[in-house]
């Protein structure tokens, strides 16, 4: 049985991802920022018959909480086959980039963007041992300088300036690291799951929480020969 990593995964589109690759046959561990919280997302996949899962406490943001987490994971596992680096968080908003406060800014690159990296950089030794490693950074539209600079931008993205670019470096961060690691076994994509109903934009997205894990689970379980470093949605592929 493969093993797959997930942030931010106690509830949302993290919760939901780990519940269709669960479904799929992989053992997962629900990685959540609180230990309780983190628990109860456990409880309510056991109620549903699902029991190939297990809580990694880890906060993203926090590099010792990082270390610790992957730690704990090598002393149960010989490798790891797929991370999924779905923890975020969207900040106070409004938040125009002309007068956003700076501590906004940081505390969201420090989650969305360098939380990302170095729960990557910490776990790519496990990745390593697995034959088929993937990393899958989860991102937004608004991740995208192609869609930010469109005609038909939506009007409604000025209210995430700050979001919105972490997700552009994080975007970077994919291309980056997939072309580092091009002539290796592993395959890293961005993938956006469209405007996803959540507690980051006050449940308004049209899309339900499995709507929006469907992408990321399907880019996650592509075929062994797929892409690498490409940015994804349920339509196909997003333009940079």
């Amino acid at each position: 049985m493969k093993n797959v990593l997930v942030t931010g995964a106690n509830k949302g589109i993290g919760f939901e991802v780990a519940k269709q690759m669960a479904e799929l046959g992989y053992f997962v561990y629900l990685g959540s920022r609180n230990e309780q919280n983190g628990s109860e997302a456990i409880d309510n996949l056991r109620q549903l018959n699902i029991s190939n899962v297990e809580l990694l406490q880890i906060d993203v943001s926090d590099l010792d909480s990082v270390k610790a987490a992957a730690s704990k994971l090598a002393s149960k596992i010989d490798a790891l086959d797929i991370l999924i680096n779905n923890a975020a968080i969207a900040g106070d908003q409004p938040q125009n980039i002309s007068a956003c406060d700076i501590s906004v800014l940081k505390e969201v690159f420090n989650t969305n963007y360098f939380g990302a990296i170095q729960t990557t950089q910490a776990m790519l030794p496990l990745l390593e041992k697995s034959m088929q490693p993937v990393i899958v950074n989860v991102s937004s539209e608004l991740g995208s300088l192609a869609m930010q600079t469109s005609e038909t931008r939506n009007p409604n993205w000025d209210n995430f300036h700050v979001y919105g670019s972490t997700k552009t470096a994080l975007n970077t961060f994919t291309i980056l690291l997939a072309h580092e690691l091009r002539n290796t076994k592993f395959r890293i994509n961005s993938v956006t799951p469209g405007y996803t109903a959540t507690d980051l934009n006050g449940f308004a997205g049209f899309k339900t929480a499995a709507q929006g894990a469907q992408p990321i689970v399907r880019t996650a379980t592509m075929r062994p020969d797929g892409p690498s470093g490409k940015f994804f949605r349920e339509e196909g592929e997003v333009p940079w």
